[in-house]
């Protein structure tokens, strides 16, 4: 994969860091966006000790005009952009009835409408120069179909649509952008920081993160190889790829598994 310039939203931390060093180690200039400018400035300098180019940025990816500042700023200082990782997201758990509204708005405007607002903010300038590529970090939940997680799955559910419909966009209109979008499962990471959802959630998506072979580092270094390699549906995390394709060839017998190990997790009443 050539360099250039890249911006990670969500990049002070998790896999948004490790995206942002597999980048600067592979040469390339790094916008590196957190809400938190303290963050964001931390990884802009252990990108900058590997020896590339870094700049800190801070911004909102739930607020429309965050998000329009940011492309300017990065505008500013790059001169444009190459590559555009949607990462920043937010996390949550609880059934459909039992999810607050208040919790669905807060999720959907987060983890769906600020990957919308990333791509409506940059996608155009990637369309102008003829070439790029958008890469949304979505979830295995959009395609597990798994309970207890409804807000998170349908918002990353509509990051695996949205992705389709842009890459179907770009190649109609011959704009020479690229669109993958990435749907890992539990790995090593600081998700659940910002989580909302009962305790015994928080506490069995924190079991299945310590118990997961994969790290952070790793999830990052299969993701840039798989856009290098110009794929769309990226499963970055060991056991995804096997599961995805149970669901999709032998569906009925997906969910029967999928409910057995949900409820094999759960604690006894």
């Amino acid at each position: 994969m050539q360099t250039g310039r890249v911006v990670i939203t969500g990049a002070g931390s998790g896999l948004g860091r490790e995206l942002a060093l597999r980048y600067a180690r592979a040469g390339w200039r790094v916008a590196v966006a957190d809400i938190d400018a303290t963050r964001a400035g931390a990884v802009s300098a252990e990108v900058r000790a590997l020896g590339a180019d870094a700049a800190p940025f801070a911004v909102d990816v739930g607020d429309d005009t965050s998000v329009q500042a940011l492309r300017d700023a990065v505008r500013a200082h790059f001169g444009g952009v190459d590559h555009v990782v949607n990462n920043a997201g937010v996390a949550s758990a609880g059934d459909v009835v039992d999810t607050a509204l208040a919790d669905w708005r807060w999720m959907l405007e987060i983890n769906l409408l600020g990957v919308v607002r990333g791509c409506r903010a940059f996608v155009p300038d990637l369309v102008a120069q003829g070439r790029g590529h958008v890469v949304n970090i979505a979830s295995f939940a959009g395609l597990a179909g798994a309970p207890g997680l409804a807000s998170y799955s349908v918002a990353k559910a509509g990051v695996v649509a949205l992705s389709e419909s842009l890459r179907a966009e770009m190649a109609l209109h011959r704009t020479g952008v690229g669109v993958s979008v990435v749907c890992p499962a539990f790995f090593q990471t600081n998700l659940l920081q910002n989580f909302r959802g009962p305790e015994t959630a928080r506490a069995m998506a924190g079991r299945l993160m310590q118990r997961s072979a994969d790290s952070a580092a790793g999830v990052a270094a299969r993701i840039y190889d798989a856009v290098a390699a110009g794929r769309f549906l990226v499963l970055p995390t060991a056991q995804e790829p096997l599961r995805w394709r149970l669901k999709r060839w032998l569906p009925e017998f997906y969910f029967r598994k999928l409910i057995a190990t949900i409820a094999a997790q759960r604690p006894a009443a």
